[in-house]
C-alpha cells in the first residue's frame, strides 16, 4: 500500500530525511558532547516503530483525503540469473560421467536402495539428504536393484546416475546464487556480491562435492538460505519479518537433517536473532511490546526447525517398515516391530520369564551386546600383578553365541523344568542365572573387576573348595514397570539385576578386556545402580523342557538365536530410541583412513581425497580446493582479526577510524561471516573421529564470504582519504588480475573434478603443487 500525502508535507519529510542521512554519512568525527558508546551504537537494520511515524500527526479529516492504491513490483535481477546459469553450466556438465561409483556413492547409494525396497538402515547423520536423492530416484524409475559393493564398481544400466546426482548439482549451482544474494542482503555493493558468487563458482572444492551423490552441497544451501532470510527478518517488520523468519527457520531445520554439523548454522541464526532483541531492549519500546517480539521470535526459531527434525524422522519411519541388516544396532522392541523382524522368528513364543526360562540377556543402551560366558577363567594374575577369582569369565559379547544362552532359576527349587503353569518371575523377585552350556551360575563377590577396579568382578561360581563361598543370588528390578508385582516379560522389560551380597548392579562397563578376555567387553558389579549401562532386556526367549544336561544343551544350541511376539511401538519411542542410538554410537565411528586430515591442516590445504580413480587409465576425480581462493581466504581470515583488534583498541581511545555506517558494516560482517566462520571451524579440535576434508566446507563458504568483504572494506579505507584513492585504482587491477588467476587456477585443476581426462604421469606432477597431496599413478601394463 502506498499512501499518499499533501505535496507540502512530503517535501518537508523529504527534505528532512535527506540531511538526516547526510549527517549520518558524514559523522566522522565523535561529537565531544555525546558519549562515543552511543554515536556508535549497534544499528539492526529493523527500523523502530517511532522511526515509522511521521513527523506530524495526521488529523483525523486528513485520512479520508489520503489515497490508498496496490502496485505490484516485479524485480528481475539478471547477475542472480547470470550466476545461477554458469553454476549449472559447470556443474551439470556430462554428470553421469563417470559411470563408477566415486567416494561416498557408496553408502548413499546403499540407503537410496534400501529405502527404494523400504528395508530398516541405520546411519549417524539424520536422513533428509537420503531422502532427497531417493526421491531423485524414485521419480527416475529407479527399482534399487544395485549392490553398491565398493568404490569404483561400474554402475549398471539401470542405475539413473544422472537424476542421483542432480539433486546435489543443482543445489551446488544455487549455492552460487544464494552467495551472491547473502552478501546483497548484508547491504554491500553489488560488485562485492558478484565477486562472492564467482569465487564460489570457480571453487573446485565445491564443484567437485555437487557433483556426486553427496550430501554436503544440500546441507550448505540449506544453512546459507536460513542465514539469508534470518538477516531479511532483521530488516523487515510486520507480516514480512515474520514471513521471513518462519522460511528461514524451516531451512534452518533442513540444514541440521541432513547432518548434524548444520546445527552450528542454526546456531549463528539464533545469535544473528539474539543480537537484534538486544539492541531492540535499548530503544523506547514498551516493555510488552518487547516481550512479545522477543517471545514469538523464540518460538519459531525453535518450534519449526524441531518439526521439520520430527517429520523428517517420521517419514524415514514410514518409509523403512521392514527388517534388514542394521536391525541389530536397535533394541529388541525396536527389532520386534519392524516386518520380518524378530517377530517373523519368534511367533509364538512365550512372554512371561518364569523359572526355568532360557533367555539371553541384551545390554540395553548404547553398544549392542549379549551377556556371555564362557568355560575359560579369569587369570590369576592381571599385568598390573592384581590377584583375581580366577573364575569363570562373564563378558558381553557383539555377535549372536550359543554361550549368550541363561536359565533362569529360583534358588529353592532343584528342577529346571518349566512348570504348568509357568512360575512367572515378578519385580523383586530373587533368582540364580545358571550359564547354559556350562551351568554354573552367574556370581560375584569382593574381587576387583580386571578392568575397571573400582567395581567388583562377575564370574560364574567354579567350587575350588576354598574359602570363597558363591554369592549367586540376584534381585530382579524392572525398570519401565506399571506395578510393584509386574510379570518380567522378553522384550518388553527393562530390567537391573541386583546382586543380593553386595547391593551392586550388574553393568557393562565399556571396557575392552585384553587378548586372555578375547578382546570382549567387561561386565561388572557396580553400586552406581542407576546407571544407564546397568540396565538389560530378555531378547532370545524359550522354556527349558529336558532335565537332562546334554539335552538341555542340544536345545540350546540348536534354539534360534532371535525372540519374542510382536512388538507395538509408538512414533515417538521409535523416534526416542533412534536419537539415543544415533547419539550412542558416533564415538563408535571407524578411526584412521588414508585420506583423513586434521582441522589444523584445512586452512592451508594440506591434504587432498582422492574420491576415483579409473581403472583403465589415469583419469582420477580429487576433492581439492581452489588454491589461490583457499590461501586467499586463510589470509582474510588474520586481517580481519587483526583489524577487529586494531579498530576495537581505537575505539576505546575514542578515536573514530571508520564512518558511523562504515563501521556498522565492518561489524555485520564479523557477526555473520566470521562468526559463522569460527562456528563451522572450532568444534572440530573437539571432536575424537575421523576427520576429512570435505568437514570443512561449511566453515570454507563464510570464509569465502569474509574474504570478498575484506577486498570490500580495503578498496572502501583506500577510497576514503584524498591521499589513498589513487591507490584504488591500483588495488582493483590487483583484484582483477588475481581474480584470474582464480579462475584459470579452476580450470586447470578441473580434470581432477570432471575425471575425464586421461592425465599422464607429467599432468599429475603439474599438477601436484603440495607435496602432501595424495594422487595417484595408475601404471599402465
Amino acid at each position: 500500500m502506498i499512501i499518499q500525502r499533501n505535496s507540502a508535507k512530503c517535501k518537508d519529510l523529504k527534505n528532512q530525511n535527506e540531511v538526516s542521512k547526510f549527517s549520518k554519512e558524514n559523522d566522522w568525527c565523535p561529537d565531544p558532547n555525546k558519549p562515543l558508546e552511543d554515536k556508535m551504537k549497534s544499528y539492526d537494520g529493523a527500523p523502530q516503530e517511532n522511526q515509522l511515524e511521521p513527523t506530524e500527526k495526521l488529523m483525523p479529516s486528513d485520512k479520508y483525503a489520503e489515497r490508498v492504491s496496490l502496485n505490484l513490483h516485479l524485480e528481475i535481477d539478471l547477475v542472480f540469473i547470470g550466476l545461477l546459469v554458469l553454476a549449472l553450466g559447470t556443474r551439470l556438465y556430462n554428470l553421469e560421467e563417470p559411470r563408477y561409483i566415486v567416494f561416498d556413492e557408496l553408502h548413499y547409494g546403499r540407503y537410496v536402495s534400501l529405502y527404494t525396497k523400504g528395508v530398516f538402515f541405520f546411519d549417524a547423520h539424520p536422513p533428509l539428504g537420503k531422502q532427497l536423492l531417493y526421491l531423485a530416484g524414485h521419480i527416475a524409475g529407479y527399482d534399487g536393484n544395485f549392490t553398491f559393493d565398493r568404490i569404483g564398481s561400474p554402475y549398471t544400466p539401470n542405475v539413473p546416475i544422472k537424476a542421483l546426482r542432480l539433486v546435489p548439482a543443482v543445489a551446488g549451482s544455487l549455492l552460487v546464487a544464494v552467495t551472491y544474494q547473502v552478501m546483497l542482503e548484508m547491504s554491500f555493493h553489488q560488485w562485492t556480491a558478484i565477486l562472492a558468487g564467482l569465487l564460489v563458482l570457480f571453487e573446485n572444492c565445491f564443484l567437485a562435492q555437487s557433483r556426486f551423490m553427496l550430501l554436503e552441497s544440500i546441507q550448505i544451501l540449506f544453512g546459507l538460505c536460513g542465514i539469508l532470510c534470518t538477516i531479511k527478518s532483521t530488516s523487515k517488520m510486520g507480516a514480512s519479518c515474520v514471513i521471513w523468519l518462519c522460511v528461514g527457520a524451516v531451512s534452518l531445520g533442513c540444514c541440521f537433517s541432513v547432518k548434524y554439523s548444520g546445527l552450528y548454522t542454526y546456531y549463528l541464526a539464533i545469535f544473528l536473532v539474539g543480537r537484534q532483541i538486544w539492541q531492540r531492549i535499548g530503544s523506547k519500546e514498551s516493555t510488552l511490546h518487547l516481550t512479545l517480539a522477543a517471545l514469538w521470535r523464540i518460538i519459531v526459531l525453535f518450534i519449526l526447525p524441531l518439526l521439520v527434525y520430527v517429520c523428517v524422522f517420521y517419514a524415514h519411519l514410514i518409509m523403512l517398515p521392514k527388517a534388514g541388516p542394521h536391525d541389530s544396532v536397535m533394541t529388541s522392541a525396536f527389532q520386534a516391530s519392524l516386518q520380518g523382524g524378530l517377530a517373523s522368528i519368534t511367533r509364538g513364543q512365550p512372554l512371561h520369564v518364569a523359572h526355568g526360562s532360557q533367555i539371553t540377556l541384551r545390554h540395553a543402551h548404547g553398544r549392542t551386546c549379549w551377556l556371555h560366558s564362557h568355560a575359560h577363567v579369569y587369570p590369576v594374575r592381571y599385568t598390573d600383578q592384581r590377584g583375581s577369582s580366577h573364575q569363570q569369565q562373564v563378558t558381553c559379547y557383539s555377535f549372536k553365541d550359543v554361550n549368550n544362552w541363561w536359565i533362569v532359576k529360583r534358588p529353592e527349587q532343584p528342577s529346571l523344568a518349566v512348570a504348568r503353569p509357568p512360575d512367572a518371575i515378578r519385580h523383586g523377585d530373587i533368582v540364580q542365572l545358571l550359564h547354559g552350556i556350562t551351568s554354573r551360575a552367574l556370581n560375584s563377590h569382593d574381587v576387583a573387576a580386571p578392568a575397571s577396579p573400582q567395581s567388583q568382578e562377575v564370574s560364574c561360581y567354579i567350587d575350588y573348595n576354598v574359602s570363597m563361598p558363591a554369592q549367586n543370588l540376584w534381585r530382579v528390578d524392572i525398570v519401565n514397570r506399571d506395578s510393584e508385582d509386574a510379570t518380567w516379560d522378553s522384550i518388553r522389560s527393562m530390567v537391573r539385576l541386583i546382586h543380593v551380597d553386595s547391593g551392586s548392579a550388574l553393568r557393562f562397563s565399556g571396557r575392552q578386556l585384553p587378548s586372555w578376555g578375547f578382546h570382549q567387553h567387561e561386565v561388572v558389579a557396580d553400586k552406581v545402580i542407576t546407571h544407564q549401562d546397568t540396565i538389560w532386556n530378555v531378547e532370545e526367549h524359550r522354556y527349558t523342557k529336558a532335565e537332562d544336561r546334554r539335552e538341555r544343551e542340544r536345545e540350546l544350541v540348536s534354539a534360534e538365536m532371535i525372540p519374542t511376539a510382536v512388538t507395538q511401538l509408538t512414533f515417538w519411542e521409535k523416534f526416542a530410541e533412534l536419537q539415543y542410538k544415533m547419539i550412542a554410537h558416533a564415538p563408535d565411528a571407524p578411526h584412521g583412513h588414508m585420506f583423513a586430515s586434521e582441522p589444523a591442516e584445512w586452512p592451508l590445504l594440506v591434504r587432498s581425497i582422492a574420491y576415483w580413480l579409473s581403472p583403465n587409465s589415469n583419469a582420477q576425480i580429487h576433492l581439492i580446493g581452489n588454491l589461490v581462493t583457499w590461501y586467499a581466504g586463510t589470509i582474510s581470515v588474520v586481517l580481519y582479526s587483526i583489524m577487529l583488534a586494531l579498530y576495537a583498541v581505537r575505539r576505546r581511545r575514542a578515536c573514530a577510524d571508520l564512518p558511523i555506517r562504515a563501521t556498522q558494516r565492518f561489524y555485520d560482517a564479523g557477526f555473520v561471516f566470521f562468526l559463522g566462520y569460527l562456528l563451522h571451524y572450532l568444534p572440530y579440535y573437539f571432536m575424537d573421529r575421523t576427520l576429512f576434508l570435505h568437514h570443512y566446507l561449511p566453515a570454507y563458504i563464510f570464509k569465502i564470504l569474509l574474504l570478498s568483504y575484506v577486498i570490500d572494506h580495503i578498496y572502501y579505507i583506500l577510497q576514503l582519504r584524498e591521499r589513498t584513492k589513487p591507490l584504488t585504482h591500483v588495488f582493483i587491477v590487483c583484484v582483477v588480475v588475481w581474480l584470474a588467476y582464480v579462475v584459470l587456477t579452476f580450470n586447470k585443476f578441473s580434470v581432477l573434478n570432471y575425471g575425464n581426462v586421461d592425465l599422464t604421469e607429467s599432468d599429475l606432477i603439474n599438477l601436484r603443487w603440495k607435496d602432501t597431496w595424495d594422487f595417484i599413478l595408475h601404471k599402465k601394463s
